[in-house]
């Protein structure tokens, strides 16, 4: 008998029967449960030698049988048919989406610190920390510019482009203007 066969076989009599139970406990299905035990006992031998030097057998044993049933959950879930008369969704862009043209003549509108500060740190993705070395401001100072401007940005878009925000302050809509 092979060293890797009775370092596993030890291993594995010594925590089947918690492995049984929690699986049972977990899928509630005995037949179910026994499938994915002996799932877990082959991965544990096709690890050969690399199973022998693990730190905490059981615990690996207990990460395979959990992965075990996640992967059984996602191959097995349940699907439900769509009916063939299901109307298609409307082809409306989302509010945000169609608010991007106003959203650019707005920023002409800002001044030009607000404008710039918008465009280099939401727009262009530059970290503040980036942006307030650049110009030679302490960070907090970025983040209090950055805040002010988006604030005047969002009261510029509501005033002018009638802009409305539901309660947790996403755009729900817009009135263009012309």
């Amino acid at each position: 008998m092979n060293s890797t066969f009775f370092c596993v076989t030890q291993a594995w009599r010594t925590h089947e029967s918690e492995l049984r139970a929690y699986l049972v406990h977990r899928l509630g299905n005995s037949h179910l449960a026994e499938d994915l035990l002996q799932e877990v006992f082959i991965k544990a031998m096709r690890q050969g030698d690399g199973f022998c030097s693990l730190d905490n057998p059981r615990a690996w044993l207990f990460q395979v049988a959990r992965n075990a049933i996640i992967d059984h959950q996602r191959l097995h879930r349940e699907t439900a048919e769509l009916p063939d008369d299901m109307p298609e969704p409307d082809e409306q862009a989302e509010p945000i989406v169609a608010l991007g043209e106003c959203v650019g003549r707005v920023l002409t509108e800002l001044a030009a610190e607000d404008r710039d500060i918008i465009e280099q740190c939401d727009l262009n993705g530059i970290k503040q920390k980036a942006y307030a070395d650049m110009h030679g401001l302490t960070l907090a100072a970025v983040k209090s510019r950055l805040l002010r401007a988006r604030q005047k940005m969002r009261e510029t878009l509501a005033t002018n482009c009638k802009v409305h925000f539901d309660t947790e302050g996403h755009v729900e809509g817009h009135v263009p203007r012309r």
